[in-house]
């Protein structure tokens, strides 16, 4: 439901007199969430000052049309979520509730939420599910043991059992890979999980048979990538260290041909074995791309256009 549907109709001085009646300014400003704001140096805007009221008119407005009676939270909504709760007792004069959960935050303190930035939603066309797998997988070290446990239907053994792996050997991130695992799963499914992991591999040199063109397009989003000209790729094709210097991955044709004899070159994650090895059309990927990977991590796509 959008709540501009009963409020943008209201006018200012309607609400005043249908909502703000009914609020106590001494009450208002006994409000954790208020007072702390008023005690810091920035202060509180009056349109901050004034949320408590819209969102308990939203809540008074559902429990009136659509039986609602429950508003559910972070712990950081609990003085809006009273005032509904208030609001609708003394105007409807019928029984409502809140319920409150401490903030997930992150290691500094800060919360997770869409207007923090960096937001990870549960809707794939938002954040699909590769990208939500990833999210997890860099889980803060510091706060890994408490996701498992509040994310997850992992038991207490499986857990400790992680945390004493992650503490002998914390750069396997067994831990993350694990918590990545089940809330994709959880989510998602296991299909979009199986996905999401052959993605991952991707960037560790796995195989690309199997992998949809979606699959890559996530991967390649996190790739530097360098556009071509897809008739330099046509007849003999474009030669591989022209390839890696115009991608940024050797600074000259020098330097490709010693990459390519020291056999850290891979094109399409197979070695390239050849210094006379060049691309063509038949090397593209959805009949687009080429993946060209320097040594174990380092890569480039080109995207013929």
């Amino acid at each position: 439901m959008n709540n501009a549907d009963w409020t943008a109709p209201l006018s200012y001085l309607d609400f005043l007199r249908d909502v703000g009646k009914y609020f106590s300014l001494n009450v208002m400003l006994a409000k954790d969430s208020v007072k702390s704001r008023m005690e810091g140096d920035a202060g509180i805007s009056y349109t901050e000052f004034s949320y408590q009221l819209l969102q308990a008119f939203d809540f008074c407005h559902l429990r009136e049309t659509a039986k609602c009676e429950l508003q559910i939270g972070g712990s950081d909504q609990w003085g809006n979520i009273t005032a509904g709760t208030d609001f609708i007792r003394k105007k409807l004069g019928v029984p409502a509730w809140g319920w409150t959960f401490p903030l997930i935050t992150k290691a500094d303190g800060t919360k997770f939420g869409k207007t923090e930035g960096g937001a990870v939603w549960l809707d794939p066309k938002k954040t699909s599910p590769y990208r939500f797998y990833q999210f997890f997988v860099n889980t803060e070290d510091a706060k890994v043991s408490e996701y498992l446990r509040k994310f997850t239907f992992l038991g207490r053994p499986e857990i400790e059992a992680l945390e004493a792996a992650h503490a002998a050997n914390p750069g396997a991130r067994e831990a993350h890979k694990a918590l990545a695992r089940e809330v994709t799963r959880l989510v998602h499914g296991q299909a979009a999980l199986d996905a999401a992991l052959k993605a991952s591999d991707i960037l560790f040199g796995g195989p690309l048979e199997g992998v949809t063109e979606a699959i890559f397009q996530d991967v390649v989003g996190e790739i530097p990538t360098k556009q071509l000209e897809k008739a330099k790729l046509e007849g003999a094709g474009f030669a591989i260290t022209d390839l890696l210097v115009h991608s940024g991955l050797c600074p000259s044709k020098g330097q490709a041909r010693k990459d390519v004899e020291g056999g850290g070159i891979y094109l399409n994650n197979a070695r390239v074995a050849e210094i006379a090895r060049a691309a063509t059309v038949s090397d593209l990927l959805f009949g687009k791309y080429l993946l060209l990977r320097k040594g174990k991590r380092t890569y480039a796509v080109i995207d013929a256009v």
